[in-house]
């Protein structure tokens, strides 16, 4: 392998002129930092950035773990990330648990390793002990898309109680009673602050139900086989309305009605999911959603994640929260 000390033979300059121009070339004239360059170029020489990372104790990466990488709400919060982390010329690895504990464990195992600059997390389930160990061996963590109680960490959501209270509100603001919640696993934060949302909404509507069907994971296929459900109920034992706690759900329970057509929606049954990503205004009846600002997600937690490394211990940790926002379409008659 070409090394520094070739370049610095091929330049004609020592190595710590080299070393110089790769990391301060401001302490470099012009002429000499133009002359190892050719000497790079001829040569073919790239630097040992591992090397360096390993003196200074840690990457220049940030490892990344969320819940579903095939749900684009979490690929646009990576996206938002990205473009944060590029801007202090930082990459982010990213890691997808799966709605796995066991993958979600191995990924903060192979990100201590790596001696990341930081961690960001999704969390499937309570990870707090395992993220003070992370603390304790200097790796920054952020929450993102899970709100959190402990001041001792800094997170980044949406107010899902209140997204859920918007999406069951907007049902029976247009006339629908009988409600469904589709969503799951229930340990997951998010699936049940929607539906304590949901139920709020439903305490303050006289007369209006709400049912809670669950799922094992939230994607179409899950949504796909609860929409086959509600189509073979009886019309009068089915609900007017669906709350599907993601886009993924709701996209999966069209297609189920839409499959026959015998079940049109919202002719027959109103439909709203959450998350609003690009797939919602593009399904075949344009879905009402809740939306929450995902990209921007992703960039905050970087931009927290690095002050907080700067900043060390000194650093006063934030609990940021977003507010929803109801987007209505053809879905529920808009």
């Amino acid at each position: 392998m070409i090394g520094v000390r070739d370049v610095a033979a091929s330049a004609g300059v020592s190595v710590g002129t080299v070393s110089n121009v790769l990391n301060s070339p401001g302490k470099v004239s012009a002429g000499t930092v133009k002359r190892v360059q050719a000497a790079i170029t001829k040569l073919g020489f790239v630097r040992n950035d591992a090397a360096r990372q390993l003196r200074a104790g840690r990457s220049r990466s940030i490892g990344l773990v969320v819940l579903d990488v095939a749900n684009p709400f979490f690929s646009d919060v990576a996206r938002g990330a990205e473009e944060r982390a590029a801007e202090q010329g930082l990459a982010v690895l990213l890691g997808n648990s799966d709605e796995n504990i066991d993958r979600e464990s191995a990924y903060l195992d192979l990100f201590e390793e790596q001696r990341v600059l930081g961690v960001l997390i999704s969390p499937l389930g309570d990870v707090g002990g395992r993220l003070a160990g992370l603390r304790a061996s200097g790796t920054p963590t952020v929450l993102v898309d899970r709100q959190t109680d402990d001041q001792n960490f800094s997170s980044v959501a949406v107010d899902d109680v209140a997204g859920g209270y918007l999406a069951v509100s907007h049902l029976t603001s247009t006339g629908r009673t009988r409600i469904a919640f589709v969503g799951g696993p229930h340990a997951l934060r998010q699936v049940a602050d929607r539906l304590a949302g949901a139920r709020k909404a439903i305490a303050e509507h006289t007369g209006a139900t709400l049912e809670s069907i669950d799922t094992d994971s939230l994607s179409v296929l899950q949504g796909r086989a609860v929409g086959e459900q509600l189509r073979a109920r009886n019309p009068a034992d089915r609900p007017d309305a669906v709350f599907a706690a993601n886009d993924l759900l709701a996209i999966g329970v069209l297609q189920a009605f839409s499959m026959l057509g015998d079940v049109q929606v919202p002719r027959d049954v109103a439909l709203i999911g959450y998350d609003d990503i690009a797939f919602a205004s593009a399904a075949v009846v344009p879905l009402s959603s809740i939306r929450q600002p995902s990209a921007l997600m992703g960039y905050t937690a970087v931009d927290l994640l690095l002050r907080e490394a700067a900043d060390g211990e000194a650093f006063e940790h934030e609990q940021i929260e977003f507010q929803p926002e109801l987007v209505v379409r053809e879905s529920t008659g808009g």
